[in-house]
């Protein structure tokens, strides 16, 4: 992956437009120019140089108060990521089994270089419950799923995760040593690496070629996941990750 120390300055100016867009999200849907500037570390006249760019390949646009906002563009992205991941009926059906035998929500995540990105959700029962989306994005240096998501990754990306995490370099060992017990156990558990009281378990979902494809994961409040509760949810989850496996998920929908 390309950063910005090691790119030309054509790739270099495309990475700070990326990372310009991600500044939007559900929580901050329309900034100024200073808040850009600021939250992006850029120059004023970058941020504006990128903006006006952004603005003309319809990804940005200036409402009339002067704020930012994402433009209708990505109306058409977003369109093709949703018919593009669309999760096959069978393997939907295959989580929904999952929540109703342990009463828990379950993800289906998958791994977008150093982060995992939920493409599936079925809700659990309970009225508290730990919320995800599809389309959240979370780092790797944390969860159980992520420990899943790095069974087949390489020391390049163990020192990526790392750098981000809050615990720094020297935590690629520690990751390293996380995706190899989950790889050899087939499955992880986590409780409060990246948000106290939440906890999580997790199994591979593989694809043809034996390698991990996405990861299959039950969350949830730490109280309810007690040693015993573990334990069953461990096997559970572990079932729905096999049957997905055989189902595959680019059976079907998607291409």
């Amino acid at each position: 992956m390309a950063t910005e120390s090691d790119a030309d300055p054509g790739v270099r100016s495309v990475l700070r437009a990326l990372d310009l867009l991600a500044l939007f999200d559900e929580h901050n849907q329309r900034r100024t120019i200073r808040e850009l500037t600021d939250a992006s570390g850029l120059a004023k006249t970058t941020v504006l140089r990128l903006v006006g760019t952004l603005e003309h390949r319809g990804l940005l646009w200036t409402r009339p108060d002067g704020r930012i906002a994402v433009g209708p563009g990505l109306l058409r992205w977003a369109g093709l990521a949703r018919t593009a991941w669309r999760v096959p009926e069978a393997i939907r059906q295959v989580m929904r089994e999952l929540v109703a035998e342990t009463a828990e929500t379950a993800h289906l995540y998958v791994r977008s270089d150093a982060a995992r990105v939920c493409v599936a959700q079925e809700e659990g029962p309970h009225a508290l419950r730990h919320i995800v989306n599809v389309g959240d994005e979370f780092p790797l240096w944390a969860g159980a799923a992520a420990k899943v998501l790095l069974a087949d990754g390489d020391d390049a990306l163990f020192r990526r995760v790392a750098a981000a995490s809050p615990h720094g370099a020297r935590h690629a060992e520690t990751l390293r040593e996380q995706a190899g017990r989950a790889r050899g156990d087939g499955h992880a558990v986590s409780h409060g690496e990246r948000e106290t009281g939440v906890s999580g378990v997790a199994a591979p979902v593989f694809d043809s070629g034996g390698r991990v494809q996405a990861a299959i994961a039950l969350g949830g409040p730490t109280a309810r996941f007690t040693p015993e509760a573990v334990t069953e949810f461990t096997a559970a989850t572990v079932r729905a990750g096999r049957r997905i496996s055989d189902i595959g998920l680019d059976h079907g929908e998607r291409p």
